[in-house]
């Protein structure tokens, strides 16, 4: 059984009444962020039901020493944690001497809570009567500023309802916070001071290990019935907290307003010695402007992404609320300004997986931020990996592999493998397979070969290098064939000769072989400095060449479809419709070992290879491994129904397109998998995006030109979307019988719709 309480709204995510056994789900669902930092939607007040506190500050993390109970060659020393920050937001709220506390009060209606995506604010309201017999009303507003990403506001609204109330507001500073998914309970922050200077309160703290410095600040302000209040504060002070105690008798029905501004300023932007004069500036700053001006700020911010990233549906409010839901999440979490940064499969809204950089940053996020923001973003993304070229080579040498071999970690924060599971960290290796797609994808899309010889190339050549060497020849095959690796389908593990991962090797190392040819005619400087530097010879191209001529696909003549691996048909093939629904899902009910010998799939593998290399293969043949594969597939990655989606709608099976993609965009607010109260699934959102774009859209490049095969779902009156293509801006929008495509641009762009080669003018619109 799915969750439902979320309710049907075209731009916001809402929930009506207070439960508590959905605080930990919401918490999840309502979180926000702004790239540079984010949090749960944890209450300001203090709560003592089930709560997952998390406050989360990018590119700021732990080294977790790794915990196993049997450790081998070449196992990474520690799983990096994104950390659970100092807490700003707390506002304790005490009420004729008894604390505000929901799990507490003798009765809460009215609950409410809203995230409003179309403006980039969360707010609550609800009645409480406390133990006391007092009945309050109140509301809260927050959001995390996208203009000035170091600061986030909160406005806390009381009205006494049957009687006055002396009414006690404790904004709060604490560094004395821990992680829920800590090994070995270490102590992540040592605070270093606390500071008070009036209304303005900081804590500076550094991580252990890591060394990351980090100003914590706040201030506050006060109204009462709208109308400046002016109080002095009493403080405490401890050693890793700071409370500011403000009083004042409240009138029945009168409205006590705190406005709390805070946030976070990091030494990896600004000097250390600095941190607390510039947490001084951004809060005088946000004094000057108020909570509301800075909220217009934020309105306006948000309708910028807006006007070039929304999609619309028209007729299917649960669907158009799911692909707002995923494109606003996607923002909140990775902006693009910053390129150390990268997008973490739970990104600000939980500590699972680590908050760490996968593969789903290049198999499926870059076609998002390519086609919604300007290109410089997706070059940014490609350039950290880049960056970190050495840590993957080091990557490589730890297991065995030499002369500039280059292993992508599966994951990562500064470049090093920190994965804590053998079976992937040593054996999931087609991630590397991922990186040298997304350079091709990225050159597909924008046209933009420069960054091939300036980076891209050097990349190319490691991972080329480390899949040469990774195959091994069969002598009982005469093949070369890749041992012991785990696919994207994760329920089987230590499999030889994963066609996924076999195509990916010899695709990558002809993909490498093609730009170095280029690079060689066309970038003469570059391609002399490039094989300097990584001593490459015609010999070793001579080696690569004849594992990518002679790699080994399984296949099956009896079924004709190509093996997920060597096993796979000596499985007990039971689709998943005769599986009972009491068994699902599988990785919660079964033990690891009958999933491993079961047919089940977790996510797309081969279909995974058939979406990428698309055009090497005819409709026939994706009908054929769809149809044989999809039945098997139990769909328990996040990253595994958009895939189908888009093959389903280029296969005309829209009814199975459409039930995909509600799946892919409805994913967390349905709670599928039952497993949202640990954060939300932010990469997988952008393959929402591409169910939409690639799948109902049809959209392609061929021969270096944007091409639409546009179908709508049956339930859809219209569905409508932007892509930024070179530069030029164009809006699709599909409707049941017909097409417009309008193009924002100061010249013509030609592209395919159907097959047939079109030209449409400077903003004008055209209809097929």
């Amino acid at each position: 059984m799915n969750q439902d309480y979320i309710k049907p709204d075209n731009w916001s995510i809402i929930e009506e009444g207070f439960d508590a056994e959905r605080v930990k789900s919401s918490e999840s669902l309502f979180s926000i962020g702004n790239g540079a930092m984010g949090q749960r939607a944890n209450f300001e007040e203090q709560y003592s039901g089930p709560t997952f506190q998390g406050s989360y500050i990018a590119g700021v993390y732990y080294p977790d020493k790794t915990r196993v109970g049997w450790w081998k060659n070449g196992y990474p020393e520690y799983f990096a944690k994104v950390l659970n920050a100092p807490n700003w937001i707390g506002i304790n709220v005490i009420i004729n001497g008894e604390p505000l506390d929901l799990f507490r009060c003798q009765s809460v209606s009215n609950f409410r809570r809203e995230l409003n995506m179309q403006e980039g604010w969360l707010s609550r309201s609800f009645t409480a009567v406390l133990q006391n017999g007092l009945e309050v009303s109140v509301s809260s507003k927050r959001f995390l500023s996208l203009k000035t990403d170091e600061l986030g506001a909160i406005q806390y609204k009381i009205l006494p309802i049957n009687g006055d109330a002396e009414i006690v507001f404790e904004p709060y500073l604490d560094s004395g916070i821990t992680n829920e998914d800590t090994n070995w309970d270490d102590k992540f922050w040592d605070t270093t001071s606390i500071i008070q200077n009036e209304s303005q309160a900081f804590i500076e703290a550094k991580t252990m290990k890591t060394d990351f410095h980090v100003c914590t600040f706040m201030e506050s302000l006060f109204t009462i019935n709208a109308k400046p209040f002016e109080i002095s504060p009493e403080v405490q002070a401890a050693n890793n907290k700071i409370v500011y105690n403000y009083t004042a008798h409240i009138k029945q029905n009168q409205v006590f307003a705190i406005q709390k501004f805070g946030g976070y300023v990091v030494d990896s932007n600004h000097d250390k010695s600095e941190l607390i004069s510039v947490s001084k500036q951004i809060l005088e700053v946000a004094k000057d402007k108020g909570f509301d001006e800075l909220l217009e700020e934020q309105k306006d911010a948000w309708g910028r992404i807006w006007e070039m990233a929304d999609i619309t549906i028209e007729g299917d409010v649960k669907a158009q609320q799911g692909i707002r839901f995923n494109i606003f999440q996607l923002n909140q979490t990775y902006t693009g300004k910053d390129s150390r940064l990268n997008i973490g499969p739970k990104g600000f809204t939980g500590e699972k997986y680590g908050g760490s950089t996968y593969w789903d940053t290049e198999a499926y996020c870059i076609p998002f931020y390519m086609a919604t923001k300007d290109q410089k973003v997706a070059r940014a993304l490609l350039e950290y990996r880049y960056n970190h070229l050495d840590r993957a080579i080091e990557n490589a040498e730890k297991l065995g592999f030499t002369d500039g071999a280059a292993l992508y970690p599966m994951v990562t924060m500064n470049g090093e493998e920190c994965h804590n599971e053998w079976e992937i960290t040593f054996e999931e290796i087609h991630r590397n397979g991922a990186i040298a797609f997304a350079i091709y994808n990225y050159y597909r899309h924008t046209g933009d070969f420069s960054f091939v010889p300036e980076k891209g190339l050097e990349v190319l050549i490691g991972i080329a290098r480390f899949w040469q060497q990774r195959a091994n020849f069969s002598a009982d095959k005469n093949k070369y064939v890749i041992l012991g690796v785990t696919g994207p389908n994760e329920y089987e593990n230590n499999v030889n000769n994963n066609w996924y991962t076999n195509y990916l090797a010899r695709w990558s190392i002809n993909y490498a072989l093609e730009c170095l040819g280029k690079v060689e005619k066309e970038y003469e400087a570059d391609f002399a400095r490039i094989v300097n530097k990584v001593k490459l010879s015609e010999s070793e191209l001579k080696k690569w060449k004849q594992v990518a001529d002679n790699m080994f696909f399984p296949y099956s003549e009896k079924f004709q479809v190509y093996l997920q691996q060597d096993g796979f048909l000596d499985k007990e093939l039971i689709t998943v419709s005769d599986l009972d629904k009491s068994e699902r899902p599988i990785n919660q009910k079964w033990s690891w070992d009958r999933i491993l010998r079961s047919p089940y799939i977790k996510q797309a593998d081969v279909l995974q290879g058939f979406y990428f290399f698309e055009d090497q293969f005819n409709d026939e043949e994706l009908a054929r491994h769809f149809d044989f594969y999809e039945p098997f597939t139990v769909h328990e990655s996040s990253l595994s129904p958009c895939v189908h989606s888009i093959q389903a709608a280029k296969l005309g099976r829209m009814d199975q397109a459409y039930t995909f993609y509600l799946r892919t965009s409805r994913l967390d607010l349905d709670d599928y998998n039952h497993e949202v109260h640990e954060g939300l699934h932010i990469t997988s959102m952008a393959g929402t995006w591409m169910s939409i774009v690639e799948g109902f859209g049809g959209m392609r490049i061929v021969n270096d030109k944007l091409s639409f095969t546009p179908k709508i779902p049956e339930q859809w009156q219209a569905y409508s979307f932007k892509v930024n293509f070179r530069g030029k801006v164009l809006k699709v929008n599909v409707c049941q019988n017909k097409t417009h495509f309008e193009l924002e641009s100061d010249e013509s762009l030609e592209l395919f719709v159907n097959n047939k080669l079109m030209s449409i003018k400077p903003n004008n619109l055209m209809t097929v």
